[in-house]
């Protein structure tokens, strides 16, 4: 019986498999029988050839394994030098270079989800990743570090969302609890202000949420962003959306099946569509998959046109917290932690390469549609 919780697996779309062309995948750093690497992100900089992954150790583990390409993805440097204390910050370490309002200019950040105090930490750089400042707190307590950052009030202020714990009442904690919470920054990231909590589900235990930009503009901004979530019980994937930065939101709604999973990230594609990585918990068999469609998908209009298969998982649901670019000839590079193969070695950092004309092909799409230009803004 279909329930307003359930997946219908009937609606999820066609799946184009590239899980088993090797030709599209590069290993970032290997697995082993003792060295599990975990849960990846990365940050295209603005010459469209250079990239960094940062990582963990272990699920939710150690932060610190920092890496560089300068040729999209292709090849990776070794190791790069990091502060000490580095190690002394867990989980899900995250990239983002933001503007500094005061000043001008960019900051590189790492922003990983639990030092010491129980708060995230925060590293930078001032010179596009050559260097790297010690990790510090920011004095907020959350679950995720930040899991979307984008610009508000025409750039002077940064608007940053991630998933926290409910405060306990009196005796009573909820360590499972999971609640959407937002702060601002107006200097650029280095410091943020006290949580706002936007949705508060106990039953879905909303959290991961990742902001995508309307194709409509208004002013120069988009004139609308929603808010993917990840649903933490049952599978689904839910959205909320603000058409005042994050001033108001609205009611939580079901996303389109094909999009039920975990950790969303999402690009335009140069032909106006969104490519959406996640980890999957649509099939029963999950794995790292995408879902291709319009953004008008996310609000009802329609299923999307597909899903990918980008990579295989031999551990099932344990896979899927990604990194997802777009270069300037259309490609795009998507990474996550996965067990890459069976046997003893543990999960291993690995990217994997495609375009939507080939899926398109692969998935019997005979004709694109209409390009229309990708918001500013993703």
């Amino acid at each position: 019986m279909i329930t307003a919780n359930s997946i219908n697996r009937d609606r999820l779309g066609p799946m184009v498999d590239l899980s088993g062309d090797t030709t599209r995948q590069t290993v970032i750093a290997a697995g082993s029988e003792s060295v599990y690497q975990g849960h990846p992100t990365t940050l295209l900089m603005p010459d469209g050839k250079t990239l960094f992954c940062v990582w963990s150790y272990d699920h939710g583990g150690p932060c610190g394994p920092l890496k560089r390409s300068r040729d999209r993805g292709r090849t990776w440097s070794d190791l790069l030098e990091v502060p000490e204390n580095w190690k002394h910050v867990r989980n899900c370490p995250v990239l983002y270079r933001l503007p500094d309002p005061k000043r001008g200019g960019h900051r590189l950040f790492v922003f990983a989800g639990q030092g010491p105090d129980g708060c995230i930490h925060a590293s930078h750089s001032e010179d596009d990743g050559e260097t790297w400042s010690p990790m510090r707190s920011l004095g907020l307590q959350a679950v995720m570090p930040f899991c979307t950052i984008i610009p508000i009030d025409q750039g002077r202020t940064l608007l940053g969302l991630s998933n926290i714990r409910r405060p306990a009442v009196g005796a009573e904690y909820d360590p499972g609890s999971n609640i959407v919470a937002q702060s601002l920054s107006r200097d650029g990231g280095i410091t943020w202000s006290p949580w706002r909590v936007i949705l508060d589900d106990p039953e879905r235990r909303f959290c991961e949420p990742w902001l995508i930009p309307s194709p409509e503009q208004t002013g120069g901004r988009p004139a609308e962003w929603t808010c993917l979530l990840r649903e933490n019980v049952y599978g689904r994937a839910y959205a909320i959306t603000t058409r005042n930065e994050g001033e108001s939101w609205s009611q939580a709604r079901p996303l389109p099946d094909g999009l039920a999973g975990d950790r969303h990230i999402s690009r335009y594609a140069p032909d106006g569509r969104l490519v959406v990585a996640f980890r999957d918990r649509g099939e029963a068999d999950p794995h790292f998959v995408a879902w291709v469609g319009r953004y008008e998908a996310l609000h009802g209009e329609g299923q999307g046109d597909y899903r990918i298969k980008l990579l295989h998982s031999h551990a099932g649901y344990d896979c899927g917290y990604p990194g997802l670019e777009v270069f300037e000839d259309g490609s795009l590079l998507a990474t996550t932690y996965i067990k890459y193969r069976p046997g003893p070695a543990k999960h291993s950092i690995v990217s994997t390469r495609f375009s939507l004309a080939e899926t398109d092909a692969l998935g019997g799409i005979r004709r694109a549609p209409a390009p229309i230009n990708p918001p500013l803004y993703q």
